[in-house]
């Protein structure tokens, strides 16, 4: 028989670092949830990506045990990497603070995919351009739908 849910926590947490300290322990310590078992099992599966910020959906049933699916770096994430700045700019309409070509931002979008809500590549790549224009980036080339 199914379990009964009992709610939902969503949290960013870096990879391979998870601990019971804020904003982990407070937000999963509200729901009931064992953190530390939490903590154990989220280092172990994040293992090989550490240091990435990794969003994660935790399912709290009623009997306090929980799932917890790990998604993608969110987008922004990625093309701070990419494009090697620190933050976003404060103006992104009047100040451009790095470039990414459309090449990185299919790579981006390819990887992904399967947490966003598209079903074209092409429309996955138009996400992710317009994260990096709302970032102060500019993607450089034309864009492939254009040729």
């Amino acid at each position: 028989m199914a379990k009964e849910i009992s709610g939902y926590v969503k949290l960013q947490c870096k990879g391979g670092q998870a601990n019971p300290a804020p904003p982990i322990g407070p937000a999963l310590g509200s729901k009931g949830v064992n953190i530390m078992e939490f903590c154990k099992q989220f280092n172990a599966r994040t293992q090989d990506k550490p240091g990435k910020v990794l969003p994660v959906l935790i399912t709290v049933f009623t009997d306090k045990s929980f799932e917890f699916v790990i998604k993608t770096p969110p987008a922004a994430v990625q093309l701070m990497e990419l494009s090697k700045i620190k933050k976003g700019s404060k103006e992104p309409n009047r100040n451009k603070v790095g470039k990414v070509t459309w090449e990185q931002v299919e790579e981006i979008a390819k990887d992904k995919m399967a947490d966003l809500n598209c079903f074209t590549l092409d429309s996955a790549m138009k996400m992710v351009a317009g994260t990096a224009r709302s970032m102060g980036l500019t993607v450089e080339g034309n864009a492939p739908w254009q040729n």
